[in-house]
């Protein structure tokens, strides 16, 4: 991992944690797996703990690993470094995904709670006016009584989020061409097609991954059939949103969005989305930061720890699962 991702996920309490489970190679990390320390380092290595900033395990690193036989990762998606070489190896593969989705569904229910309450809008006319005004004439479409809320995506994350919801007075709707109804009304929510989940909802959050099919998924025909002052919430990938197409629903201030991420990252200083008083844009801050990375190396510790005593990973990534994890 890089030295960056080193240095914020493991703190000392951690390293030491795991040099209670296992040989640990000498510090500092490795984040180039060519030179000649590193090449020292794989020779002896059964199991990597990987992160943000691993370079791709491809067949000139396998082999220069031979007793490598699985992969913790700190973060979420192994995309970027876990290669056909190791699976075709049978390298076991872990990630601390279910971890990182915690944060991103407490971000996602908190923005859900405060644009029901318009909390955002009120406090910069507050801020601007500095008088309360007759909280008896608040329009009735302010408050979360019986919201609608749409989850595009039963993820790891989109399923936090509908666990999260679950104390509070709103309906949740589902679309997920890979979930049944049983299985949607097991989870407490009603699948829907994706032009009624648009249609219907007054919150709608996007936690598809972006895979060649879900590139632009949301689309002008789907932004244009939200409600009057919808709200679009995307913590998953900017390019899963036709951007062009909410850029210019928000000019028209026909719905309102936050957007923890954008395409790209971050905008341009002169895009339209910074002037949108109706957007609130956040710098990718959702998953895991500060003390929540405590969480990612728990769970890599964890994921260790089961792997040394021969019980297999809790988390495993299964190679038939990648076309449709981030």
């Amino acid at each position: 991992m890089s030295p960056d991702a080193a240095s914020a996920v493991l703190d000392p309490q951690s390293l030491g944690a795991f040099r209670r489970v296992c040989d640990l190679a000498p510090l500092p990390a490795l984040d180039d797996l060519s030179t000649p320390r590193a090449r020292g380092v794989l020779a002896d290595v059964d199991l990597l703990i990987t992160g943000w900033g691993c370079p791709p395990l491809d067949a000139d690193v396998l082999r220069a690993a031979p007793r490598l036989r699985a992969v913790v990762h700190t973060a979420g998606s192994v995309r970027g470094h876990v290669t056909d070489a190791c699976w075709e190896r049978g390298i076991e593969v872990s990630s601390a995904a279910a971890a990182n989705a915690l944060p991103v569904a407490e971000y996602t229910l908190a923005m859900i709670l405060l644009t029901g309450k318009r909390v955002f809008e009120r406090a910069r006319d507050y801020r601007t006016t500095r008088t309360r005004g007759n909280w008896l004439r608040t329009p009735r479409s302010v408050g979360n009584h019986r919201r609608t809320v749409g989850i595009l995506s039963a993820s790891l994350i989109g399923r936090r989020v509908v666990e999260l919801l679950r104390p509070h007075d709103i309906e949740v709707l589902l679309h997920d061409p890979f979930v049944s109804d049983e299985e949607a009304a097991a989870l407490g929510v009603e699948r829907v097609e994706l032009p009624e989940l648009f249609a219907r909802c007054d919150t709608v959050s996007v936690h598809t991954p972006l895979l060649p099919t879900t590139r632009g998924l949301v689309g002008r025909p789907l932004i244009d059939a939200m409600p009057a002052d919808a709200v679009l919430i995307n913590t998953s990938r900017g390019a899963v949103v036709d951007q062009d197409a909410l850029t210019d629903a928000l000019r028209a201030g026909r719905i309102r969005a936050v957007l923890d991420v954008t395409d790209p990252e971050a905008l341009p200083p002169d895009h339209p989305l910074w002037d949108c008083d109706n957007a609130l844009i956040t710098p990718h801050l959702a998953g895991s930061e500060g003390n929540e990375w405590r969480r990612l190396a728990d769970l890599a510790l964890a994921e260790t720890t089961r792997w040394v005593s021969g019980a297999g990973f809790l988390h495993p990534v299964r190679r038939e699962r990648l076309a449709f994890l981030a």
